[in-house]
């Protein structure tokens, strides 16, 4: 092939619908293969320590429906990767049945479809640890130990490009994988039809969000992007969308210690030197990345853990003193949470989330005095059990209510969501974010093939 052409429908399947307008207006361009990451660390530890999907069942079958019916019609591969937001084996065997099903209810003739599975378990880890085997912590995580493996309820081994590529070379039409690099899942159909691995990784980081690199700003519309050497091309789909070089350079630096770097199993893209023009109205071209192959083969371990039980209590502030005040309030009722529960640490732990002051920035904000005429505080407790999660949630809230400030209550200038706190489920934290060297990029990533339709 002297060009490639994929069209990405969806940066993150399934965590809100394909918008099938544009999506359409892609299939209509016949690109050679039609791919979407399906998973993320972003949506935080809770999905993969619970081994649960983050996304609704009805959006996963209407994406991967969508995907069937359109990659069919045009003969083209279909890969999912990162299968039900967390790339578990339990989301590949899902999203194996949603195939079948859609498969069944399309009326589709025969196709050959392949699954990939991690066979890299608890006791895999074990043995490599308790032979002395190195398994790297990145950014601020120290190396992984025993105890640390014991504390993870589940976790997900991230593999390269290697297995994708063998699955299509049984010639399979439909992949859904366990859990991916990003870009490989698209990377991966590009090396396999013969181009250089610098221009089939940049393509997958440029394309695995969609059109979060066109503007204007549009979530889950369709992009296509096109290798045809030395430039990358990439297309919006969506008719008042276009790539720039701003939004297409823009994204490629986001979500990134290095904002010139692309790591995954095998290497990274160095995109320091790359260059970004103006193509036409809805088209950027790219040119100037690099490939850099590793020294070892790693692949980078997702796990998380379970902390405890969570419980949340909502109340709103209008009252000017108590908002100027808010801090004062708070520790009043984390000192009356103590008196009653004893000091938050292993016991408990208790947040106040101020909606208004510095709930989203914490103590990285910049302004210091809150300037809204409300504020909303969430109070998150989390505990051993459900009724302790619930029993401080509801102290916490009712401690700000009660708080004396200068003699002067706070009662009715608080008011309640809700009288008691509300259950929320157990909490999560992350256990292991490393990596680790493996012998092989395939031997632990098996591939299924199997004939579905008719």
């Amino acid at each position: 092939m002297k060009k490639l052409s994929i069209l990405c429908p969806n940066g993150h399947l399934a965590y809100a619908p394909i918008e099938v307008g544009s999506y359409e207006l892609g299939l209509a361009e016949n690109p050679d293969a039609v791919c979407a990451d399906s998973g993320s660390c972003d949506i935080g530890p809770a999905p993969l320590g619970s081994d649960e999907s983050a996304s609704l069942e009805k959006w996963q079958r209407h994406d991967i429906a969508l995907m069937l019916s359109g990659s069919r019609k045009i003969n083209a591969p279909m890969i999912i990767g990162s299968a039900s937001d967390t790339g578990t084996n339990r989301g590949v065997d899902n999203y194996v049945r949603y195939i079948k099903d859609a498969a069944a209810e399309q009326g589709q003739p025969g196709f050959k479809l392949a699954s990939i599975r991690s066979n890299i378990d608890h006791d895999f880890l074990l043995r490599q640890l308790n032979n002395g085997a190195a398994i790297t912590g990145l950014g601020n995580m120290p190396d992984l130990t025993v105890e640390d493996l014991e504390r993870t309820d589940n976790f997900v081994a991230v593999m390269g490009v290697e297995p994708i590529m063998a699955a299509l070379c049984s010639d399979a039409d439909a992949i859904i994988t366990s859990r991916t690099s990003d870009c490989c899942i698209f990377a991966a159909f590009g090396l396999f039809k013969g181009f250089a691995p610098e221009f089939s990784y940049y393509l997958g980081k440029v394309l695995e969000c969609s059109s979060f690199c066109a503007e204007p700003y549009m979530g889950k519309e369709s992009v296509i992007g096109t290798i045809d050497p030395p430039s990358i091309y990439v297309k919006a789909m969506h008719p008042r969308q276009r790539c720039t070089p701003a939004s297409v350079a823009g994204h490629a630096m986001y979500e990134r210690v290095n904002p010139f770097t692309e790591s995954f199993a095998g290497g990274s893209i160095d995109m320091s030197e790359c260059s970004y023009s103006q193509f036409d109205e809805k088209t950027t071209r790219i040119t100037g990345m690099k490939y850099c192959p590793s020294e070892r083969y790693c692949v980078k371990l997702e796990g998380a853990g379970k902390v405890g039980e969570r419980a949340y209590s909502i109340i709103g502030i209008r009252d000017p003193e108590t908002i100027a005040r808010i801090d004062d309030a708070i520790k009043w009722a984390r000192d009356k949470t103590a008196s009653l529960y004893g000091k938050p640490d292993d016991k408990y732990q208790l947040f106040y989330h101020v909606y208004g002051k510095n709930a989203v920035m914490g103590e990285f904000e910049t302004v210091n005095v809150p300037r809204s005429h409300e504020l909303g505080v969430v109070v998150e407790a989390v505990a051993d059990t459900r009724d302790e999660a619930i029993a401080i949630a509801t102290m916490g809230a009712r401690g700000v209510f009660y708080a004396r400030l200068n003699n002067k209550g706070s009662a009715g200038a608080v008011a309640f969501l809700t009288e008691t706190a509300i259950y929320a489920g157990p909490v999560y934290e992350w256990t292991m974010n490393h990596i680790m060297e493996i012998d092989s990029p395939t031997a632990y990533f098996p591939v299924t093939c199997e004939e579905v339709g008719r």
